[in-house]
C-alpha cells in the first residue's frame, strides 16, 4: 500500500501544497515522525542529512500552530546559520498561510532587527544556541506560549561545543511542551539530553546507510612520516583526476589553507564555509553544479548545506571522528546506481580511527601509498591516449587534415603524431610536477644488513 502525506493526517491544502512543491511520497522519516507528532508525542529519530527530516517536522508544526497568536510557538535548533537558513525557508515553503512568521537567529546577524522582528511578533524561532541564549539574556524572546522544540543535528551542537547551551535552554522552556531530536548519530551525551528533557519518546527506526556502500571504491593513501597533507594531496589528485570533487576538512582554517595550496597548483578549486554570505554560497552551489568548479573544500558542517548531485569522488583530507560520519560522508558519491569513488588521507595517528571505521564496514580497507613522478607520468599518459581515442571518434578531427597533410611533405605521419601529442602532453603538465618534486619516502621494510663473516673466525666441524 503506497503511503501519501494525507494518511499521515497532513490537512488537504497542505497536501496540495506539497504536490506543487515536487513532493508526491513521503520519504521513510516522514511516514514515521509526522503521525507521531501530530499526536503529540516526543519523536528521536536517528536520521541523515538527505532523508527528509526537515519536512519530517516541520509538517505537523505547520498543522497545529496558530497563526492568530503572534507569539513564539516553536523554537527549532540548529548547530549552523545555513542550516537554519535553510528549515526557516523550508518552513516558508510550506507554509499555507501568509499570517506565519518564521525568524531566523544567529550570530554575524544584527541582533537589533531580530529584536524588532520578535516585538513585532513571530510563532517560529529558526536559530544557533548562542544567539538564541543571547536573545534569552536580553529578555526579549519569551516561552510562554511555546509549545514545540525542534533539536536539529544534535551531534553536531554537541561536537561545535553548544550542547551546555542546548541544556541552558531547553531549562528554560516549559514543561508541558512537545520535543523531538533529529541526530546523524547518538553519542552518549546527546542521549543524556534526551534522557533528561524529552517524555517517554517513540524512536524511529529510521534507514542508515549501509555499512558496505559495495558502489564506492574506497582507498585509504597513507602520508609518509614529515609530510603534510597538503604536499600529499597533489599527487593523489594527478592519479585519481576527479571530475568532480567534496574536499572534506576539519576546520575552516583547513579549509582556506587546502584551497589556496591547490589554486597555487592549478586546480579549479573553491572553499565553502559558514563566513560566506548567502549570495557567495549559492552562487558556488551553481558553478559547481555546472562543474565550473572542480573541486570544493568544506568542513562536515558547512557541507550540510551543500547538495551537489554526481559526485566523483569524496576526499576525506582530515578524518571524520566516527565511523558512522565516514559513511555519510563517503555516501554522497556514488549515487543512483553509479558508481563514485572515496579517498582518505591517513597519518600515523590516524591508525585507530581506520580500525573503528573497518569494524563498522566489516571488511579492511585497500591501503595504497603516495604516487610517485613515474605512477604520475605513467597515469598522465593513459588518459591522453583516452583523450586520443576518444577524438578520433570526434567530427572535428577532419578540420585538422589539411594541416597534417601540409606538415607529410616534409615531417614523417608518426613524427607529426607524437610531436602533437608532445604539445598536449606538456601544456597539461601539473605546476607543481616539476624537477624539485622529490619522491615520497619508499614505505617497504628496508632489508636488515646480513652480518659479515669474520674470515678469521674458525669453522666448526662436524
Amino acid at each position: 500500500m503506497t503511503i501519501s502525506f494525507e494518511s499521515l493526517g497532513v490537512s488537504e491544502a497542505r497536501v496540495k501544497k506539497l504536490e506543487k512543491l515536487g513532493f508526491d511520497q513521503p520519504t521513510d522519516v516522514q511516514a514515521q515522525a509526522i503521525p507521531e507528532l501530530l499526536k503529540g508525542k516526543d519523536v528521536v529519530g536517528q536520521s541523515q542529512t538527505g532523508t527528509g527530516k526537515t519536512a519530517a517536522f516541520s509538517l505537523p508544526i505547520l498543522e497545529r500552530i496558530d497563526v492568530a497568536d503572534t507569539r513564539v510557538q516553536a523554537l527549532i535548533l540548529t548547530p549552523t546559520r545555513e542550516l537554519a537558513q535553510q528549515v526557516a525557508t523550508a518552513m516558508k515553503t510550506f507554509s499555507c498561510d501568509r499570517a506565519l512568521n518564521v525568524l531566523t537567529v544567529y550570530g554575524g546577524q544584527s541582533i537589533d532587527r531580530q529584536i524588532q522582528s520578535l516585538k513585532r511578533g513571530v510563532q517560529v524561532v529558526v536559530g544557533t544556541p548562542g544567539r538564541i541564549i543571547d536573545l534569552l539574556n536580553r529578555k526579549v524572546l519569551h516561552f510562554k506560549a511555546l509549545q514545540y522544540v525542534i533539536l536539529d543535528e544534535a551531534d553536531e551542537m554537541l561536537s561545535m561545543g553548544f550542547i551546555d547551551d542546548v541544556r541552558n535552554i531547553l531549562r528554560q522552556t516549559p514543561t508541558q511542551r512537545q520535543t523531538a531530536c533529529f541526530s546523524a548519530t547518538m553519542p552518549k551525551m546527546v542521549q543524556d539530553l534526551i534522557d533528561e528533557f524529552m517524555d517517554q519518546p517513540v524512536n524511529l527506526q529510521v534507514a542508515q546507510p549501509k555499512a558496505t556502500p559495495t558502489q564506492i571504491a574506497q582507498r585509504v593513501y597513507k602520508v609518509p612520516r614529515g609530510w603534510k597533507k597538503e604536499q600529499a594531496l597533489k599527487p593523489i589528485l594527478a592519479v585519481e583526476n576527479p571530475e568532480s570533487a567534496l574536499i572534506f576538512v576539519r576546520t575552516k582554517r583547513t579549509a582556506s589553507e587546502v584551497t589556496q595550496t591547490l589554486q597555487s597548483a592549478g586546480y579549479s578549486v573553491d572553499e565553502y564555509h559558514g563566513d560566506l554570505s548567502q549570495g557567495q554560497r549559492e552562487r558556488l552551489v551553481q558553478r559547481f553544479r555546472k562543474n565550473q568548479v572542480r573541486l570544493v573544500v568544506a568542513t562536515d558542517i558547512a557541507a550540510r548545506g551543500l547538495d551537489v548531485q554526481n559526485l566523483s569522488h569524496v576526499i576525506n583530507f582530515d578524518l571524520p571522528d566516527n565511523p558512522e560520519s565516514y559513511i555519510h560522508r563517503i555516501g554522497r558519491t556514488g549515487r543512483a546506481g553509479k558508481t563514485g569513488v572515496a579517498i582518505s588521507l591517513s597519518q600515523y595517528r590516524d591508525r585507530n580511527t581506520l580500525r573503528q571505521i573497518e569494524g563498522k564496514l566489516g571488511h579492511r580497507l585497500q591501503i595504497v601509498s603516495i604516487p610517485t613522478r613515474s605512477e604520475i607520468e605513467a597515469q598522465r599518459l593513459e588518459q591522453l591516449r583516452q583523450q586520443l581515442y576518444d577524438s578520433l571518434g570526434g567530427e572535428r578531427m577532419a578540420s585538422f587534415l589539411p594541416l597534417v597533410r601540409e606538415l607529410s611533405d616534409e615531417y614523417d605521419a608518426h613524427a607529426i603524431a607524437a610531436a602533437a601529442l608532445q604539445m598536449v602532453y606538456d601544456q597539461n603538465r601539473p605546476q607543481w610536477l616539476d624537477e624539485n618534486w622529490q619522491d615520497p619516502p619508499s614505505d617497504r621494510p628496508k632489508p636488515k644488513p646480513r652480518p659479515k663473516r669474520n674470515p678469521k673466525q674458525s669453522v666448526r666441524s662436524k
